[in-house]
């Protein structure tokens, strides 16, 4: 899959995030920050510059790295070489555009992630298409939600939805029996959408990533799906290039009005970074007791897009993957900033 380039870096950026963090005291990052230039060589676009590769002339002997800058050096302030505060196991954030990475937190560990699962689930129904195709609700749906104590949209057995409305139901409230659905209509059957869900993630590279499920829900066992920071961060670059994903995962709520054939609905988004930080457009939230409180989110400040993902932001406070998202964005868009205005310095002619 192609991915468009929503956000151009300048190529010199790597460079001097690299140095920043690399002239950063030791206490300054975390246990498992990765360094840009510490990634694999797989998950670097083709068009990035790694350090090692930026002449030391590109870089004048008086130039100092962004994350040492002397708060007067630049107008937007120094930049740290890590985000403070941030209590996610695992962590990853990056340029949405390229996905060159800007600071993660054990990026390659496997984790559960619970309902993030279900942005798989809408990209393999997305990809199929026919989004205006109309499915009838099975009691089995309801049933299932019941029986596994899971969250859900409230669909009624009989109502007849389209796709579209179901990723609705699906991705706003983190419907597990909208998920069902979907999954038994586009298997068909659900052991064979599952096997789907698993095809597109080795076509998208995700090594590290296995569904046993479409929803996340913690079976046959707490820990049979997972994936890692940095694939999903993959993953939610893969879906938010598709125009019908980033219109729904953006609502901060969604009100489907009762029609011939189904029940009306309001649907609330579990994803409370919408609203709470300027320029949040999604992604998805998730839980379960093995995966903590999770979220793949994503904003723009200004042209600057960046997504980012947290993994067990503790298993206690719902709020504290939240604050961990908002504290990475604050941090990646004050580090684009210093990059900018250093970039800008450099290019000007001499006096």
């Amino acid at each position: 899959m192609r991915l468009p380039a929503r956000l151009a870096v300048p190529p010199i950026f790597g460079a001097l995030l690299a140095a920043a963090m690399a002239a950063a005291p030791a206490s300054a990052a975390p246990t498992g920050t990765m360094p840009v230039s510490a990634r694999p060589v797989d998950a670097v676009p083709a068009n990035a510059v790694p350090a090692s590769a930026v002449p030391a002339s590109a870089v004048p002997a008086n130039a100092v790295p962004a994350g040492a800058r002397p708060a007067n050096a630049l107008a937007s302030g120094p930049a740290a070489a890590a985000p403070a505060g941030v209590r996610a196991l695992g962590a990853d954030l990056a340029d949405a555009g390229t996905g060159q990475q800007l600071w993660g937190r054990d990026p390659d560990t496997k984790r559960p992630m619970g309902s993030v699962t279900k942005v798989m689930t809408a990209l393999v129904v997305i990809q199929a298409g026919n989004l205006g195709r109309k499915i009838t609700v099975p009691a089995s749906a309801v049933s299932y939600v019941a029986s596994h104590g899971a969250s859900s949209a409230g669909l009624r057995a009989g109502d007849v939805l389209t796709a579209r409305q179901l990723l609705d139901a699906m991705l706003v409230p983190s419907g597990c029996d909208a998920a069902y659905v979907l999954a038994t209509a586009y298997g068909p059957g659900r052991a064979a959408f599952v096997a789907k869900m698993n095809a597109e993630a080795r076509q998208l590279g995700l090594a590290k990533t296995h569904f046993a499920n479409f929803d996340g829900l913690p079976y046959p066992t707490p820990r049979a799906t997972y994936s890692t920071p940095a694939s999903l961060i993959a993953l939610g670059r893969a879906a938010m290039a598709q125009a019908a994903f980033r219109a729904t995962v953006d609502r901060r709520a969604y009100h489907l009005a009762g029609r011939n054939g189904h029940h009306a609905y309001t649907w609330r988004n579990t994803n409370l970074l919408l609203g709470s930080y300027a320029g949040a457009d999604g992604i998805k939230t998730g839980f379960t007791m093995a995966a903590g409180y999770c979220l793949l989110f994503e904003a723009r400040s200004g042209t600057s897009v960046l997504i980012g993902v947290v993994l067990h932001s503790t298993a206690t406070k719902p709020g504290a993957r939240f604050t961990d998202a908002r504290r990475m964005l604050s941090w990646g868009f004050s580090v684009l900033a210093a990059s900018a205005a250093l970039t800008s310095r450099l290019g000007r002619p001499d006096p």
